[in-house]
């Protein structure tokens, strides 16, 4: 088979079978097996690639010729009568470069191969179709201000799709659309250089530059792209820092606390970052008074007070500051010196200040038995501002809570005011408060530690409660209990304690005393064989003495128990001897007693229990509302003789007169709360009183009721009325209310009507020297 190409002046042939179609081309060998087509063909026809043929094809069309391998059925094709190949489709040497196919001449009936398959290729022949391109897309850098001449900032690359390998397509030069004169760009190698020396940050901090790449090695008719590189000046420390104003004023009270901010001052540094970082000191600042801080946020210097302000003292200071920036580069040091001084007047405001004392903690000292008035010591105050206004001196009863002690107003001499003890408290804390007589509102504070000096007013007495036990075996001569004593006294030398039996117990037979010299004494038995049939119990008195000046001593009793005990001296049991029931009582015995008794128990209580049950009351409790309930009773009264089974003067009308001698109708003497006409007996007429008052009134009489009654508990309890207003406007129509009212209606006739009237005819009528001066009610 020989192949045949016409994009190719050359072609070639092999194998023994081969026979060699020569041509005479440019004087060039064939070869064979590769075959080259161009991309991006844009013909209507397909593209003639090149042709098969077989020396077995005699011409007479029994040989077929086929295609196979990559794209031989959708790109490419095969006319297989006179192998003619053709490309069907447009080829990119950029998707694909190169096609490996196979070529074959089998006989057309049996399809049986008339000579070996045989492989070529087909190459894509590259165009320039691809323009270059930035891979990396928009550049971002940055070089240092004031950099020299030809410093390297960045490196862009394009690449370029096309055939590297082929003509001028992939050849790719570099060249600066826009950014000149600041900036150039390297034709082959795309690095951007500075193209002006020592450009400043601080008139203009950003650039933006387009540069172009080109293929075709920049020739007219290559393909170009374009990217966009933004390079920023970074930051050096060439700026030096200065202060906007050489002077400075600022005023401040002289009650500024210390340590608060008096002022704040900045150097401005056209530098950013850490080369606009500043460290303040002041430079002339006499008394010390001022101290200056770095802000590390705004970069000011804090002027800040040390020392308390007095206006009276001084009102102004001047402070000179000096700036210096912080991270200095020695590269930039010949521009000059990097720091800056300005003065700051700082004046002080005169107020009002509070008395201050002449000692702030005073220490006074008290005998215990100094009498009430002894006078301790004396705190003095005075006014620091220039008025000079008189003191006043009052003790904070918050730290004198028992009033120990008192200060005169005017002297500030502080006295006792109660007896003192020091056992209790031996040191007093006081504070004093002094204040201004021209202005209550100032007050300064003093403190007094006074301490209480120690006499000898209290006896000894035994360090703890001894529990003395004495064997019932114990010799004559052993000592059975070491005793101490304490005291609460604190003399300066130390305690010293005397102990002895006294007089009236000095000769008793059983024990003796011996002091140890040591604060400590023992007690000894005089014989032996103490028995607890005999005496179980000792009482035995010791007077202890002190050494003080006085000396006072006490009697403290020691009680001994004799106990049983065993070899070894420890005591088995003490106290009264056991008692044994008698042997005859049996167990069903003691039951029987023991279920007795618990039987008259529970009767007992049963008893008590029923007792203790009461009717229910038809009158409900005080504690129930009587508002919301209706109680129903059919109890009649006792007939015109009963006078004692209700008191009629409960249904008396709220404005008569209270009977002083019943406690419900009594008013104490006592102002109300609200001012109301008064009768001529000085009592509230509730009627005549405002809506909004008469029941507060009503309560206010029945408090009054409980707080003189004689019997009511010494506490709070709890009252309850159903006082319900006044009634009608047109006043009550019971005739009950005429008892004690100026009614002008004649009950005279009530005598008239016989025995059964009687009563009211004693009660309602005319009955003016009747009474023998006595009351009805009385």
């Amino acid at each position: 088979v020989a192949l045949r190409s016409p994009h190719k002046q050359t072609a070639g042939c092999r194998g023994q079978n081969w026979r060699l179609a020569t041509q005479i081309m440019h004087k060039r060998s064939w070869v064979w097996n590769q075959f080259f087509v161009l991309e991006e063909y844009t013909g209507e026809e397909p593209l003639y690639v090149g042709k098969l043929h077989s020396d077995m094809d005699k011409g007479d069309g029994k040989v077929k010729y086929v295609l196979s391998g990559e794209g031989s059925t959708s790109i490419f094709t095969i006319d297989e009568n006179t192998g003619d190949i053709h490309a069907t489709k447009r080829l990119d040497r950029e998707e694909q470069a190169y096609y490996t196919l196979q070529a074959q001449a089998v006989d057309r009936i049996t399809n049986i191969p008339v000579e070996p398959r045989s492989e070529f290729l087909v190459k894509v022949q590259d165009i320039n179709d691809n323009e270059p391109k930035f891979m990396d897309g928009h550049y971002m850098a940055g070089v240092p201000e004031m950099s020299a001449l030809g410093t390297m900032v960045v490196q862009v690359a394009a690449t370029d799709a096309d055939d590297p390998t082929y003509g001028n397509s992939a050849r790719v030069v570099y060249s600066i659309i826009s950014g000149q004169p600041y900036f150039s760009v390297e034709p082959k190698t795309g690095i951007i250089r500075t193209a002006l020396p020592n450009m400043d940050r601080e008139v203009k901090d950003q650039y933006v530059l387009v540069i172009q790449a080109k293929d075709m090695v920049g020739q007219m008719g290559g393909l170009s792209g374009t990217t966009s590189v933004t390079i920023t000046l970074t930051d050096v420390n060439d700026n030096p820092p200065h202060f906007s104003r050489k002077n400075y004023q600022y005023t401040v009270l002289e009650s500024l606390p210390v340590a608060s901010v008096v002022a704040r001052v900045k150097a401005v540094d056209a530098d950013i970052g850490p080369n606009a970082e500043m460290e303040y000191r002041i430079m002339e600042d006499g008394p010390g008074l001022f101290n200056i801080t770095t802000d590390e946020d705004t970069q000011e210097g804090v002027i800040i007070l040390q020392k308390p302000l007095d206006f009276e003292t001084k009102n102004s200071f001047n402070v000179r500051i000096e700036a210096t920036n912080r991270n200095i580069d020695s590269a930039f040091v010949h521009l000059g010196s990097f720091s800056d001084t300005t003065s700051v007047k700082v004046t002080v405001e005169d107020v009002n200040e509070s008395p201050v004392f002449s000692t702030q903690l005073s220490r006074m000292v008290v005998s215990e038995d100094a009498r009430v008035g002894t006078s301790i010591g004396r705190v003095s105050a005075h006014d620091p501002d220039s008025s000079n206004s008189a003191i006043r001196y009052s003790i904070d009863r918050n730290t004198d809570l028992e009033r120990f002690f008192i200060v005169d107003a005017l002297s500030g001499v502080i006295s006792t005011a109660k007896p003192l003890d020091r056992e209790v408290n031996s040191v007093h804390n006081l504070t004093i408060l002094a204040m201004e007589s021209q202005d209550p509102t100032k007050i300064g504070k003093g403190f007094v530690a006074i301490t209480v000096l120690d006499i000898n007013d209290n006896a000894p007495v035994f360090a703890i409660e001894y529990e003395t036990l004495l064997c019932e075996n114990a010799a004559p001569g052993q000592v059975i209990q070491t005793i101490s004593a304490v005291d609460k006294d604190e003399p300066p030398s130390g305690h010293r304690f005397y102990f002895a039996l006294p007089a009236s117990v000095a000769s008793n037979t059983n024990f003796t005393l011996r002091d140890n010299k040591d604060n400590t004494a023992s007690i000894v038995t005089k014989h032996g064989g103490f028995r607890r049939q005999e005496q179980m119990l000792y009482r035995l008195p010791v007077l202890i003495v002190d050494s003080g000046s006085p000396a006072l001593s006490s009697t403290n009793t020691l009680s001994v128990n004799v106990c049983d005990c065993d070899s070894d001296g420890v005591a088995q049991s003490c106290g009264a001897m056991p008692y044994t029931l008698p042997a005859g009582l049996s167990t069903g015995a003691l039951v029987a007693i023991l279920g007795c008794i618990i039987t008259l128990l529970v009767m007992v209580l049963l008893i008590v229990s029923m007792r203790r049950k009461k009717k229910e009351p038809l009158i409900l409790e005080d504690a129930r509302d009587v508002r919301e309930n209706i109680v129903r009773y059919d109890d009649e009264g006792g007939g015109e003789e009963d006078t004692e089974a209700f008191d009629m003067v409960a249904l008396r009308n709220l404005n008569v007169i209270r009977d002083p001698k019943v406690r419900r109708d009594v008013t104490p003497d006592t102002h109300t709360f609200f001012p109301y006409p008064m009768s001529s007996s000085s009592q509230p007429v509730y009627k005549t009183l405002p809506d909004n008052v008469v029941f507060r009134e009503f309560i206010w009489d029945r408090l009054k009721d409980a707080d003189v009654e004689p019997s009511a508990p010494p506490y709070d309890s709890l009252q309850t009325y159903a006082f319900e207003g006044s009634g009608s406007v047109a006043e009550s129509l019971s005739s009950l209310e005429s008892l004690s009212t100026d009614s002008e209606q004649n009950y005279d006739y009530l005598s008239t009507w016989g025995p059964r009237f009687k009563k009211l005819a004693d009660l309602y009528g005319n009955n003016d020297g009747k009474s023998n001066g006595n009351s009805v009610l009385s």
